[in-house]
């Protein structure tokens, strides 16, 4: 393989969201292209590239779309679109100062009146959430905005940074109409759609006029690489394969299983990146046996999160005891309400609520054995570790089948409230997850646990929508994490490390990864080896 620019490959995977399909062949149009980027094919790939309307954030939509604020790997926000702002005392007004000169890739000008626009959109999506404090947009000139807010939102800036907020071009948007974001997608970012094809590739031609990169990246004007394929793969073993045998050059979220092949291949780099999400397993509330707070918490305490490390991941990772990934603030809860393996305790709760063991080991209650599904989804990583948590239940007499489901149609499956358990990931670092996952207004999907709890729905809100600046927000989610421990509606199982993998002869990675995943920041600063 060649080491020119015109023709090398590189590959992103994000293995903890992987969902197996094999490689497609290069098309005809990539035959000119620079560098091929494979990246996950997560819930069979992203519907649509409008960032208002989807509900997965994806490679493409980082690098067409830039967004007000960036966030960095230390969580702190940095300007983008957004050169400076401020908030009111009370936080009931937060005033932006627009950057000038920004264009679309239609031409068509970045200003205060794109973002009167552009939040609004919001409402009535999957994404509405993310913008819903905001009352109105008021222009104060052509590159000032002011949000008045229907109530203080200290997280606004986490939000704002977030890859659901692209901004994308009023006027291509409105043009478009229902096909935006499969057909047409236009943004202010460093590279500009050619084609998209969902679950499969999207091709992206770098923008020759972009000129007001983020302070994220070194290089604050065009990208380095001239076009991107990014194709969706989500097999493991062919990435590596790809990796080692220079079909690709790069791995981004390496399996951490195969974490010590990847540094067995000549000329491989490995980088860390920062954590980004756990795995955990939603108890259905609602069924029977586990609307029982005992039986809820001897299953979680069945679960053996170090043996899971040690056995699963030869010690790369962490184990997980709370719902939140470690670097957040609002993980940092009363060691109480720390969710940990206690085979003992757990044996004499599902004695007292009556559950006895049966000559086969499995116990019983009214002559019914404690059978229950255990679902999970079907790529490798989530049936081994599936597996794994059923033989640890096992431990405490309960028998869990498992289900396993295809990841595009599972969601669905869930909103059947058919399940008892499941084996889950999630990608996110901020505290707002727990609203996702376990807001009585979600039940189904994303609110797996089915979990409506009136002390909880009341912590919750407090948690959204009652905290004025950071430091309440913190303690106010601090108190709801612990509140939700201690019902135990999920269990939290392990944090995974996260590592690039590249081949070094082939590339110059940034050497510091700005930004909580490596993204649009990282990627224009990567340069090919000639």
């Amino acid at each position: 393989m060649t080491h020119s620019t015109s023709r090398l490959k590189l590959a992103l995977l994000s293995a903890t969201l992987a969902c197996g399909v094999a490689l497609a062949p290069l098309s005809a149009a990539v035959a000119a292209s620079e560098a091929v980027f494979v990246f996950p094919n997560s819930h069979n790939g992203a519907p649509t590239l409008n960032p208002v309307k989807t509900t997965l954030d994806t490679l493409a939509h980082e690098l067409i779309y830039d967004r007000l604020i960036e966030q960095d790997a230390d969580q702190t926000y940095h300007p983008h679109l957004a050169e400076s702002w401020e908030s009111s005392p009370d936080g009931m007004l937060w005033t932006f100062k627009l950057r000038q000169g920004v264009t679309f890739h239609d031409g068509e000008p970045f200003n205060a009146k794109t973002i009167a626009w552009w939040i609004p959109k919001f409402a009535g999506t999957d994404n509405d959430y993310l913008v819903a404090a905001v009352d109105k947009v008021e222009i104060v000139d052509d590159y000032t905005v002011r949000f008045v807010m229907k109530h203080p939102d200290a997280n606004l800036l986490y939000n704002l940074a977030s890859g659901f907020m692209g901004v994308p071009s009023p006027k291509a948007y409105e043009a478009a109409g229902d096909t935006y974001g499969v057909t047409v997608a236009v943004g202010t970012g460093p590279y500009k759609l050619d084609h998209f094809t969902t679950g499969v590739e999207t091709l992206l031609i770098r923008n020759e006029d972009y000129k007001w990169g983020s302070e994220l990246a070194a290089n604050r004007g065009k990208a380095h690489i001239e076009k991107l394929l990014l194709r969706e793969i989500v097999d493991e073993a062919a990435s590596y394969l790809e990796l080692k045998t220079g079909g690709v050059d790069m791995v981004v979220d390496v399996p951490n299983a195969l974490l010590s092949q990847y540094k067995s291949v000549k000329d491989v780099e490995t980088k860390a990146l920062p954590s980004y999400g756990i795995f955990y397993m939603p108890i259905n509330t609602s069924a029977e046996p586990f609307t029982d707070l005992k039986v809820r918490k001897a299953t979680a305490l069945a679960v053996n999160q170090e043996e899971i490390v040690s056995r699963l991941y030869r010690g790369v990772g962490k184990p997980a005891h709370t719902f939140l990934i470690s670097s957040l603030p609002e993980s940092k809860i009363n060691p109480q309400f720390e969710i940990r393996h206690d085979l003992r305790q757990a044996n004499q709760l599902l004695d007292e609520a009556g559950w006895k063991k049966g000559p086969n080991g499995i116990r019983e209650k009214d002559g019914k054995p404690l059978t229950v599904k255990l679902w999970t989804q079907g790529d490798t990583e989530f049936k081994r570790m599936t597996e794994v948590i059923q033989a640890q239940l096992k431990a405490i007499g309960m028998n869990g089948e498992i289900g396993v489901f295809d990841v595009s149609s599972i969601r669905d499956q869930y909103k059947k409230n058919q399940h008892q358990l499941a084996v889950r990931s999630y990608g996110w670092n901020n505290a707002d997850i727990l609203d996702w996952f376990l807001s009585a207004e979600r039940q189904g999907y994303p609110n797996v646990s089915m979990w409506k709890d009136p002390k909880g729905e009341e912590l919750r809100k407090a948690a959204l929508t009652g905290s004025k600046t950071t430091e309440e927000r913190i303690a106010n989610f601090k108190i709801y994490h612990e509140y939700v421990l201690s019902q135990y509606p999920v269990v939290p199982i392990y944090e995974p490390d996260r590592t690039l993998a590249y081949n070094k002869t082939r590339l110059t990675v940034p050497e510091k990864i700005r930004g909580p995943k490596f993204t649009a920041a990282s990627i224009i600063d990567t340069k090919v080896n000639d």
